[in-house]
């Protein structure tokens, strides 16, 4: 097998790779994922979905895009998730699907809750934290509104300690990937 061939075996697994360690990247750098990223990932994928399977090719890639802004937009609409790793999430699932993009949804769910306890118990903050979490929970309860879910979350975020969720979605989607033997 030729370096050609490695390269072109399963390419759309390794372009996405490939922009989610760069979206990773310049999220743990700027604790953002940027639209220039997002939305061609989105576009290029149901393209390439299309241009593979047809009509049930866009169908399957609209799926995919639709299973992977459904795992995040809950945490979006209240202020939890940044909408860049939202959209990230929704670019996974235009190229992969909706089975991949919700197992790996899965996977970069672990990682990140292992992520931010790491950060929490690196500070030293285990106390403020749980606090923290109380809190958010009780108004989880109480607050049904998303908008003044959304309200309340943005007056807290300066003082909260941020987990750039690009980097979970990354590991855990290339760590899919890698599981199933995919690259």
């Amino acid at each position: 097998m030729t370096v050609t061939d490695l390269i072109l075996e399963n390419w759309p697994v390794r372009l996405v790779s490939l922009v989610l360690i760069l979206a990773a990247w310049i999220d743990g750098r700027d604790l953002k994922v940027p639209n220039w990223i997002t939305f061609p990932m989105v576009l290029a994928g149901l393209a390439y979905s299309t241009a593979v399977g047809g009509l049930p090719g866009l169908t399957a890639g609209l799926l995919g895009m639709c299973v992977g802004l459904l795992t995040l937009l809950p945490l979006y609409s209240v202020g939890g998730m940044g909408a860049g790793d939202v959209k990230l999430m929704a670019g996974i699932g235009a190229w992969m699907g909706w089975q991949i993009t919700l197992a790996a949804f899965a996977v970069s769910a672990v990682i990140g809750a292992i992520m931010a306890v790491c950060m929490v118990l690196y500070r030293r903050t285990t106390g403020h934290h749980y606090q923290q979490f109380l809190l958010i929970l009780s108004e989880w309860l109480a607050i049904r509104s998303p908008e003044k879910l959304s309200a309340i979350a943005a007056e807290r975020k300066p003082r909260m300690l941020l987990l750039p969720y690009g980097i979970p979605i990354c590991f855990g989607t290339i760590g899919y990937f890698y599981y199933q033997n995919m690259i």
